[in-house]
This record gives structure tokens, sequence and C-alpha cells, in this order.
């Protein structure tokens, strides 16, 4: 099933940026909440925000790896964190998305452009919002892991001295 929930952010990162290479022109915007929401095509020859531009193998390199210890991960050591499973899911289908992408176009396909408090953040996409929530749930998982092990700990340490 997570591997389905990969395979979705995946598909839909692709068919958004297919719909944007095929309609719009690099630089295009369209308005969908004034001052705050817009669809506007970009592409991105770096990591996140332009960094390394034109450092292609390297980027094949780490999402190999990366790609590559999340799946093992999965199969390994979240088989009963179904959190932990969902966000590897998400880092998954997002990581995939943008190597795709970087393979086939040697660039990344942008277009979600927000203003934030009349603040121009960074265009991003589909698989770039999958990477930011599995980054989120994959935090929450951890520190619910934690702190489950920390009650099992103090609920065993109890017992002890009773």
């Amino acid at each position: 099933m997570y591997y389905i929930i990969a395979l979705f952010v995946l598909l839909l990162d692709q068919w958004t940026k297919w719909l944007i290479v095929q309609k719009m022109n690099i630089g295009e915007q369209i308005e969908i909440i004034p001052n705050f929401f817009y669809i506007t095509s970009h592409r991105n020859r770096g990591a996140a925000w332009g960094m390394l531009e034109g450092q292609m193998w390297l980027f094949y390199i780490i999402t190999v790896i990366v790609m590559i210890g999340i799946i093992y991960y999965m199969n390994h050591y979240a088989k009963d964190k179904p959190l932990m499973k969902i966000s590897l899911a998400f880092l998954l289908g997002g990581a995939l998305g943008n190597f795709i992408d970087r393979v086939f176009r040697q660039e990344v396909v942008d277009f979600i452009n927000t203003y934030i408090f009349s603040y121009d953040f960074p265009i991003f996409n589909i698989a770039d919002s999958a990477l930011t929530i599995g980054v989120v749930l994959l935090m929450v998982a951890m520190f619910k892991e934690d702190r489950e092990e920390k009650e099992k700990a103090n609920g065993n340490s109890r017992t002890h001295h009773s």
C-alpha cells in the first residue's frame, strides 16, 4: 500500500509537470489567488532554490542512494510503523519525481508560485511538496517513536523497582 502512495505522488507530479510543459511557456504566469498563489512555468537546473546548478551527476548519485536507502528502510525497519512508512512513501515519490525530470529533461519543472506575507517564495512542484510533507511526517514519526520508547522504558523501570 505504501508503494501505491509513492506511485500516486509520482504520477500526480509527472502529470502536473507535463501539463505545464505542454500548456505554458517558460515564465508565463496564471493568477489563482491575487497576491498569494500563481501557477508560473519555471525550470530549475539545480537543487532547492537553484543551489548547485548544473551538477546533474551529483543529483543522480545522491538521489539513487537516497531512494535505495528509503526502500531498504521501508522494508526492514519501518515494517510495523505505518506513519514512518507513509512519510517514506512521500519521500520516495517526491525524490523519484524530480529524478525523472533531471534524467529526461536535464532540469526540474517547477510551477507552484506563492507569496507569503509579500515574500515571493521560490517556485516549487508537487514532488517538492511531497518531500516536505515526507520530512514533516518523518519528524513526527520519529518523535512519536522516541516518546513511546521512553514510556516503555519508564514503564519497565517502574516494574523492576516494585
